[in-house]
């Protein structure tokens, strides 16, 4: 057999394995793993809301990580959201080489976009499971204190100001693109919405609208505080996850705002287990 028949049959395989039942639990559970942390992460947001701060919990990925190592079976679960979600990053692995579902899935935009996931999932997952194997400053670590590390790195590169402003102007794009998608339903052309009943749509379109909005209005507000951070020239106003959020709290009416955004990470938390059961994979 040629090599080029080699290459072809490679290929074959490579495809078969990519749109295999494996893969597609590998999918799935992801995106159940990703609406454990979003969870998490709104519960303890609603906690800063109105009761302080949060018991000292910080309202990120960290966060929501230490929370679960907390509950029975926590280290059990902590194993299980580390391998789901590199499960996560495999599929996205998978439809940036082959493209994913839809007339338009092969476009290189989708498929860049898609390999920017899959390296993001597959960093998500060594932190949790570097976490679970006992490295108590991996996956816990403050997402504040990173973004504050970072900036403050990067602001001493040359040109790191416009880095620093580019990048926040990209995330507050990025934020205002994923809030309007979410408020227009874009995620049902990813859904099984035919094989859905009537009430299952309706509680998968208000859980998506609900939850991706607040995602984006985080995102954007994440991206606002760099775009500062960049013009002051002062790290220290970069902020996290968990300062973004707290950020909220200290508007006009903050902890009513802070709980609406809460429980809106929270519904993206549970649209993503909805995203698990009725995704095209």
């Amino acid at each position: 057999m040629g090599t080029q028949s080699w290459a072809l049959r490679g290929r074959f395989e490579a495809r078969r394995a990519a749109d295999s039942t494996a893969m597609a639990v590998a999918a799935r559970a992801g995106f159940a793993a990703r609406g454990l942390i979003y969870i998490l992460v709104g519960v303890i947001a609603l906690q800063i809301a109105f009761g302080g701060d949060g018991g000292g919990r910080q309202a990120d990925r960290g966060g929501a990580l230490g929370e679960l190592a907390g509950k029975p079976f926590g280290s059990a679960m902590l194993w299980i959201v580390g391998i789901a979600l590199a499960g996560m990053a495999l599929w996205r692995l998978s439809e940036a080489v082959f493209g994913e579902a839809g007339p338009d899935g092969s476009k290189l935009r989708k498929r860049a976009a898609n390999a920017g996931r899959s390296v993001f999932y597959g960093f998500v997952s060594y932190s949790v499971l570097s976490y679970a194997a006992g490295n108590q400053g991996s996956g816990s670590g403050s997402s504040d204190r990173q973004t504050d590390d970072v900036t403050a790195m990067v602001l001493k590169w040359p040109g790191g100001q416009w880095i620093v402003g580019i990048a926040g102007a990209a995330v507050v794009i990025a934020g205002l693109w994923i809030a309007v998608r979410a408020a227009r339903k874009k995620f049902r052309k990813h859904l099984w919405t035919t094989a859905m009943s009537p009430r299952t749509r309706r509680l998968t379109d208000f859980f998506g609208v609900t939850g991706g909005t607040a995602r984006g209005i985080v995102f954007a507000m994440a991206g606002v505080f760099a775009l500062v951070a960049a013009v002051q020239h002062r790290p220290g106003k970069a902020k996290g996850m968990d300062d973004t959020l707290r950020a909220f709290r200290d508007l006009p009416a903050g902890p009513w705002l802070l709980a609406l955004i809460a429980l809106g990470l929270a519904a993206f938390g549970v649209f993503s287990w909805f995203s698990a059961r009725w995704r095209k994979v």
